[in-house]
């Protein structure tokens, strides 16, 4: 793995306004940046990132499996008690999902560790399966990459024939989001487009315009019934909604599932640590509540005493604090060495309960700190984006980077 500075393509701005792609710059700075691409061999793309995060995501179900029928669990995670049926229905009835997005630390010289998942709403899918592989096609046609280079990609193809598997032919599926929200737009019509590939009715709706019929089901600004939603709009904000009272009753079918609000969840990794310990692409991670005494060198909490006591050196050396739910690296702090030497000024989520997790230091390539992306599509990881920042916490306006196979 290394960072390869490149020619930018002519005229690849006008290119991004004519394709839609119009946060290609955002405050002021870059955010799709051709300036240079992360170069990987094919076998860390293979062996340290695509089978393990295949390996991570089949463990993340066996966590879903044990979470949905435990109260306790649930109860951690911040599901609402009224929803527990709602969520561990879901999963017993066996509701297919899409896809997802694991963010992983990684430098290739090691295991690639996995920071989070974004299973329910991830976004940067636009970029990530269709202008990257344009970049890399038209890169390839100017000689600027040799002809053998490839590209893991196959976002694309694999979410048309996700949609096929998990829906009937011709079945209309609504897709709702926030439309002044550029990226958020571009995802969903960048999984709408692969929808109507795949023999699909695809039809956008402003989430603020759902309401209900007089029959309680979900409708759209036309009052056309909402069989099938894909929505991206968080389960953990979906099911403390005004309207999540007719979740159940409304006979709409949820893209992602119920049981997304497990996995989406930041509390998923204690319960990772606590089911697969030492795994080499897990970092220990352990509930605030739990460990806060330990971390200023008291006495972990009983149930995790084991596994803190093994953790403890690692954590010493360095571990993040995040909350449970937050987005672009909302109310993450990083500590070293017992004190904090990173924080986001953004804490609008930390009212939420806390998890530590075990440090995995970002490499740096040129002054930027590169998160990889690794795609899950139904159950397999098949394709990559990065994100690179200045600072070590990964936020909002990251650089988007493309990346090539060579060697």
């Amino acid at each position: 793995m290394d960072k390869r500075t490149l020619p930018e393509r002519p005229g690849w701005r006008d290119e991004a306004t004519r394709l839609g792609f119009t946060f290609a710059d955002m405050g002021g700075e870059p955010y799709w940046d051709e300036t240079s691409a992360y170069r990987f061999t094919l076998r860390e793309i293979e062996e340290d990132i695509e089978a393990p995060a295949t390996e991570l995501h089949a463990m993340c179900r066996e966590a879903v499996a044990l979470a949905a029928r435990d109260e306790a669990w649930l109860t951690r995670l911040g599901i609402p008690e009224r929803h527990w049926d709602l969520v561990a229905g879901s999963w017993a009835n066996g509701e297919p999902e899409l896809y997802g997005r694991m963010d992983l630390a990684y430098d290739g010289t090691g295991p690639a560790k996995l920071l989070e998942y974004n299973a329910d709403t991830p976004t940067a899918l636009y970029e990530s399966a269709s202008f990257q592989w344009l970049w890399f096609e038209q890169q390839r046609a100017a000689g600027v990459l040799d002809e053998d280079c490839d590209q893991f990609n196959s976002i694309h193809e694999a979410i048309v024939a996700r949609w096929t598997q998990i829906c009937a032919d011709g079945e209309d599926v609504h897709f709702a989001a926030d439309p002044e929200n550029p990226e958020d737009y571009a995802t969903v019509e960048t999984l709408a487009w692969a929808a109507r590939e795949a023999g699909l009715g695809a039809h956008f709706t402003a989430l603020a315009q759902i309401g209900l019929t007089e029959e309680g089901q979900f409708a759209d600004e036309q009052s056309r019934v909402i069989g099938t939603l894909f929505k991206l709009y968080p389960w953990e904000d979906m099911l403390r909604d005004e309207f999540a009272t007719h979740l159940q009753s409304a006979g709409a079918r949820f893209i992602e599932p119920p049981w997304k609000a497990i996995l989406s969840n930041k509390g998923i990794l204690p319960l990772l640590w606590q089911m697969f310990p030492g795994h080499p692409n897990l970092l220990p991670a352990f509930f605030l509540d739990d460990v806060a005494d330990a971390l200023k060198g008291g006495a972990p909490a009983p149930a995790v005493a084991d596994a803190f006591t093994a953790a403890r050196d690692e954590l010493a050396r360095g571990h993040v604090l995040k909350p449970i739910f937050s987005r672009e690296g909302a109310g993450v702090t990083i500590h070293e060495s017992g004190r904090e030497v990173a924080r986001t000024e953004d804490d609008s989520y930390s009212h939420h309960p806390m998890i530590v997790q075990g440090l995995a230091p970002l490499p740096e390539f040129g002054g930027f700190h590169p998160v990889l992306g690794a795609w899950i599509v139904g159950e397999m990881c098949c394709g990559l984006g990065l994100r690179e920042d200045r600072s070590r916490i990964t936020h909002n306006l990251s650089r988007f980077k493309p990346h090539f196979i060579e060697g």
